[in-house]
């Protein structure tokens, strides 16, 4: 299912969001849900593309931080991540991977587990039934989930007794949609508890520029030779300003903390990591979504490119000064303040200064841009620098789409 369309040429992406709350009724978790709209009540896949989609819209798209504060996320897994078929292309700080009833349990999806739980990720049994054969697993669990709306209440006995006695899990109460299924939970002792009753999930939305689909197949090109030129990839994500936001997002959650601020798509492709910037472009390549128009794309690439051609002027980086165009002209066409920009990433103060203040070396590159497309020529003559910028921004849509023709 597509995103929704928006006629400016951007598009509207959406998560589902259902908060687990504790016994005393404080939220410690979300669960992240498919949605294709604003409107929809259910997720109407949980296939691979569902998936994929729901980690790239939480984490590339809102920002791992906008979408659950520091709180735990639960995300369904298929097989095919499982298995390691399709890597993970996020750290096991901030997730809970739910093995979903419907896997089939194997020799290669238990080998598979055991590695991600090896390696710090926590793991749930989504709507565990007992006797399905994932109760293998409880040596690797943290969670178990309990349907009690639909599931099997006859052998509720046996299955709480039986998580018991593994001290490391805890019990999630799902599908809490009346009193009776509350009373259940309390009646079992269950730590966490999901359902109607407590809450209806919810659906947040956000504008969104899509990266066109050749630059991420070109990225996963880049990124999948045997020495990989870091210098090509950045050149790739810089020239695509919607794929230079999500890796910047992608960088948040490496970033909480770090006491380096990005002031670069080179820093944030660093930060991230070269493995699981790859993991990414092969997420998004499973994305079908649209994107957004060439002439969306050229606007924003030239002011980019002219921040960094007329950087040196001001004794601004030209990095620095090239992000700062890309943040602010994507701003600009998804219509959210400066200030809505720069909290989504995690920026050099430098950068936070000149697009919430227009103070600094490249606040002063900013306002210099903006008067000029703005028509307002003032002291400076930018004509030179931005047919420059123009020239480069064609080149760049015009690489794009013979590949496109070529591939």
């Amino acid at each position: 299912m597509k995103p929704s369309a928006v006629s400016d040429g951007t598009q509207l992406v959406h998560v589902g969001r259902q908060p687990i709350f504790d016994v005393q009724g404080d939220v410690v978790a979300y669960e992240l849900l498919f949605r294709g709209s604003m409107d929809a009540v259910a997720a109407g896949r949980q296939d691979t593309y569902a998936t994929s989609t729901v980690m790239v819209n939480a984490f590339t798209e809102f920002g791992i931080r906008e979408v659950a504060g520091d709180r735990l996320c639960f995300i369904n897994l298929t097989r095919e991540f499982l298995v390691g078929d399709i890597a993970l292309p996020f750290g096991p700080e901030q997730v809970v991977l739910e093995v979903l009833e419907t896997v089939q349990m194997d020799d290669q999806v238990v080998a598979g587990i055991t590695a991600l739980a090896g390696n710090g990720y926590r793991i749930a049994l989504d709507d565990f039934v007992w006797g399905s054969g994932h109760e293998v697993l409880f040596g690797l669990a943290s969670f178990v989930k309990l349907d009690l709306l639909d599931g099997d209440l006859s052998r509720l006995d046996e299955v709480v007794a039986a998580c018991r006695e593994y001290p490391n899990i805890q019990i999630v109460a799902e599908r809490l949609e009346g009193p009776d299924q509350v009373a259940i939970a309390e009646r079992y002792g269950m730590e966490l508890r999901q359902g109607y009753a407590l809450s209806h999930p919810q659906v947040l939305t956000v504008a969104s520029l899509s990266p066109s689909r050749l630059r991420r197949l070109e990225l996963v090109g880049a990124l999948s030779s045997e020495e990989p030129d870091l210098q090509k990839i950045v050149s790739i994500i810089a020239s695509d300003p919607p794929l230079s936001l999500r890796v910047l997002r992608a960088s948040n959650s490496v970033a909480a903390g770090h006491a380096n601020r990005v002031s670069s798509v080179r820093q944030a492709v660093v930060m991230v990591g070269l493995p699981n910037i790859r993991q990414w472009a092969l997420l998004m390549a499973l994305d079908d979504g649209g994107g957004a128009t060439e002439e969306h794309m050229l606007g924003v690439l030239t002011r980019a490119r002219l921040c960094e051609n007329i950087a040196t002027w001001f004794g601004a980086s030209a990095d620095g000064a090239f992000m700062a165009g890309v943040i602010s002209g994507v701003g600009h066409l998804l219509d959210v303040n400066p200030e809505g920009m720069a909290e989504q990433f995690p920026l050099a103060p430098a950068i936070v200064a000149a697009l919430t203040e227009g103070t600094g070396r490249l606040g002063r590159v900013l306002r210099a841009v903006d008067a000029y497309e703005n028509g307002e020529f003032g002291s400076f003559d930018l004509a030179g620098q931005y047919m420059d910028a123009v020239r480069w921004s064609t080149r760049a849509i015009a690489h794009s789409k013979l590949a496109t023709a070529s591939a």
